[in-house]
Parts: C-alpha cells; structure tokens; sequence
C-alpha cells in the first residue's frame, strides 16, 4: 500500500508543526515548509518521513520556485497553514498601510498565491485545505476586535470559495479549518485550548472530511462554522 503524503505549507513551530508531527506519527509522508534557511523545530522531528523545503509565503517568486521544485509529485493534502495579526484592539481605520498589507499577504493572499500554484500536485479525489479562524466568520462576529485579521481570514474565506468554484466543487475536497483558540505566539496564554487539544482533532476532522467533494468551512470538531 503506498503511504500518503501530505504536503503543510508553513510548518517550523506552532500549529503548523503539530500538523507534521500528528501526520507523521499516523504513518503519513510529510513535506512540510519553513521560512527561512535557519534550523527550526521542525528540524528536531526526526523521522525518514520527513522532507522540509523553504519558502516565504508572501514571496511570488519563492512560492514559483517551490512549484517548480516539487513538479512531478502527488499529494493526498495540500494544507497552507498561515498567519499573523496586529494590535486586536487597532481599528482598520486607524492601523497603518503597511501593517494592513503585511496582514493580508501573509493570512490571505499568500495563501492562495500557493493554492493557485501547488493545486496541480494534488491527486484526485484529495484535499486543499487551509488553516483560517472563527474570526473570519462574519455570521459569527458579535463582539468586534481583531478588525484587520478578521477581515483577512473572511478574505481567505471568500478567496478559497471562488477557488473551489472556478475549479469544480465536485473534483476535490476544499476545507476551510477553524482550529480554535489555541495558545500559541499568536493565540496567546489565556487560550482556550492547548495545541494537543485542537490539531489531533484538526487532523481527524481531515480524514472524516476526506474523499467528500465540495467546500466546507469547519472547526477542528468538524461542527460547520458560520459564513
């Protein structure tokens, strides 16, 4: 039986990481991405399992560049794990062009940017999927803050809907995950969950979606989130 293989885009430490480490602890092959050049924890998983390339995501020409390295292979998941934020309490009107360009390149355009190109690899009948938030529901935003990265992850949203559109809702399985509030760099200390708490069930709402043509915008208990 040939093992499966996934490919994580964004993988040296926090929920990215714990993707690579679950997948390959559940006899996956994993490529998984780092940034930059430098050792990362990502490097500390020693498995023959593992392949890690480099690519920064909000460079065009790294993002071709790492398409043209893996041209050629199969994936069972591609996963674009991606994101940042500013001050939660800065309004859009108030944040500077500059931090609001940084934000939406690395949580939204970035990421398409590598589902544009890396969808090809993708075996049929397999699955893209990308790391989004509850934050980016705007059914589901009734207490405010986080203006600029919630309006990122809805871009993210919006992108990956007309993506799965324009190719075909029924050649793949698009996911849009909502891992929760997990306490991570970003996620802070007072987070609900723990990052062992969130991406097992991440990865097992994964499976339990895979081989299901269509876009789903989940959470890391597999419940639908609001649009």
């Amino acid at each position: 039986m040939v093992e499966p293989t996934a490919l994580i885009i964004g993988a040296s430490r926090g929920l990215g990481l714990a993707m690579a480490e679950e997948y390959l602890g559940r006899g996956w092959r994993v490529v998984a991405t780092v940034r930059n050049q430098g050792r990362t924890a990502l490097h500390g998983l020693v498995s023959e399992h593992l392949e890690i390339e480099t690519v920064d995501i909000a460079d065009e020409d790294q993002i071709a560049a790492l398409g043209d390295r893996l041209s050629g292979r199969r994936f069972d998941l591609l996963f674009v794990n991606a994101g940042v934020t500013n001050d939660p309490e800065e309004r859009v009107g108030a944040v500077s062009t500059e931090e609001f360009v940084r934000v939406m390149v690395t949580n939204a355009l970035g990421p398409m940017r590598v589902v544009e190109t890396l969808a090809d690899l993708v075996r049929p009948g397999g699955t893209i999927g990308v790391m989004s938030s509850g934050l980016g529901s705007i059914a589901d935003n009734r207490s405010g803050g986080w203006e600029v990265y919630r309006g990122s992850k809805a871009a993210l949203n919006m992108f990956m809907r007309s993506f799965a559109v324009r190719h075909g809702l029924d050649r793949l399985t698009y996911l849009i995950v909502a891992p929760g509030w997990v306490r991570t760099d970003m996620g802070g200390a007072g987070a609900s969950l723990s990052i062992g708490e969130s991406i097992p069930r991440v990865v097992d709402t994964i499976t339990a979606q895979s081989g299901k043509p269509g876009l789903r915008y989940v959470d890391y208990r597999g419940q639908a989130v609001p649009w």
